[in-house]
């Protein structure tokens, strides 16, 4: 299982803070952006948009990041601080 973890108004979006979602053994985040757009429609515009900052362990995802069993997934929105 992959840990999702929502952030800030993509919680709201998605209707939850965490999901689990199985992982067919090491997996793109591309293609994982197919299967959260899929489970999770309300913040698909979001992925689409390519607003959404996303970590897995902790560390921000390039498109050559793999999502395997047991990794943790963070969706960040657009922030700004001052």
């Amino acid at each position: 299982m992959v840990k999702v973890k929502f952030f800030a108004m993509l919680k709201i979006k998605a209707g939850r803070e965490e999901a689990n979602l199985a992982a067919p053994g090491s997996i793109s985040l591309e293609k994982f952006k197919d299967i959260l757009k899929k489970d999770f429609p309300g913040i698909a515009e979001f992925i689409d948009r390519k607003s959404v900052m996303i970590s897995v362990n902790q560390e921000f995802a390039t498109k050559d990041t793999m999502i395997k069993d047991g990794d943790e997934v963070a969706l960040l929105p657009p922030f700004s601080g001052g």
